[in-house]
């Protein structure tokens, strides 16, 4: 026992990274890839047994669960974002600094790409099978949906912008209540489970038009990897070009979020608290005015 400690602890001297912000950029890498491991293996399984192996619900229970995991395991060290709209959110809010958006940006999208991967992996041969020896992005037999989101054919480009943009003001404004510490606070250590729901509830109320990607890096990141893995390039140009509206529109989205939270809840806190603190002070300067009075 003696000797596997000191052999443990020489690994952890070796491999451990001592600076802060590529440790949390890793731990971004590692939250995303859950989330897309499990969120978009859930849609494999859905598809693949064309139904027999999932649900709609299942698949949005799945994303549901996989953020609260994938924010359980990196949380303590980067915050748990998973998603560059949310460090896109905190950046502006001045929570966080900026030069965390493009690396954190980066990690989440590569994250989501190895979960990606992975899920290619465990199902290969289910997706030649189903695909009848060919990857296919739209159609009949088509499996690019499984890894990015893809609109429904009622869909258009503008209709499907506006969809992103409000699921991710959706989700940044129940986001910012439950990180708000002056709002209702949540217990210590059921924040990553409230976020959970709140992707469930998204997902069982917006994910009809498109999939409910509202998270640039989760749908960037797989959709690369289709492209590398036999895909192609189509699923970049299908749906006249839907791939930028998943990536662009949750910006927009965030703007919107903040602004509705900010202008009708957070504000209002805010002023809230600092007039409380203000009478809290002018408190204590009477109460050491009379006890200094009494001394004299």
């Amino acid at each position: 026992m003696g000797k596997q400690k000191d052999v443990l602890k020489k690994l952890a001297g070796t491999f451990q990274i001592r600076h802060v912000l590529l440790c949390q950029a890793l731990a971004e890498c590692l939250g995303t890839f859950i989330l897309v491991m499990f969120g978009c293996g859930a849609v494999a399984q859905s598809v693949l047994s064309r139904g027999s192996h999932g649900t709609f619900l299942t698949v949005n229970l799945a994303f549901g669960f996989a953020a609260t995991l994938g924010i359980l395991v990196s949380g303590q060290v980067s915050g748990g974002h998973l998603n560059p709209a949310v460090t896109f959110t905190l950046c502006l809010l001045g929570r966080e600094p900026w030069r965390k958006f493009p690396l954190f940006f980066f990690f989440q999208t590569l994250g989501a790409f190895l979960g990606a991967a992975i899920v290619f992996g465990m199902y290969f041969d289910a997706l030649w099978d189903f695909g009848q020896g060919e990857l296919v992005v739209v159609g009949e037999n088509a499996t690019a949906g499984i890894f990015a989101t893809y609109p429904s054919k009622h869909l258009t480009l503008v209709n499907g912008f506006f969809d992103q943009i409000i699921g991710t003001a959706a989700l940044i404004v129940c986001i910012l209540a439950i990180v708000d510490p002056h709002n209702n606070p949540i217990p210590r250590g059921l924040e990553a489970f409230t976020v959970g729901f709140v992707v469930l509830v998204i997902g069982l109320s917006m994910g009809f038009n498109s999939g409910y990607a509202v998270n640039p890096a989760r749908d960037l990141g797989p959709r690369i990897f289709t492209a590398l893995a036999g895909w192609g390039g189509e699923v970049f140009t299908t749906n006249t070009y839907w791939f930028f509206v998943p990536v662009c529109a949750p910006f927009l989205g965030v703007v919107l979020g903040l602004m509705v939270y900010q202008l009708m809840v957070g504000y209002h806190l805010e002023g809230e608290v600092q007039v409380k603190q203000k009478k809290e002070e002018e408190e204590r300067f009477k109460l050491s005015n009379v006890t200094t009075n009494g001394d004299a």
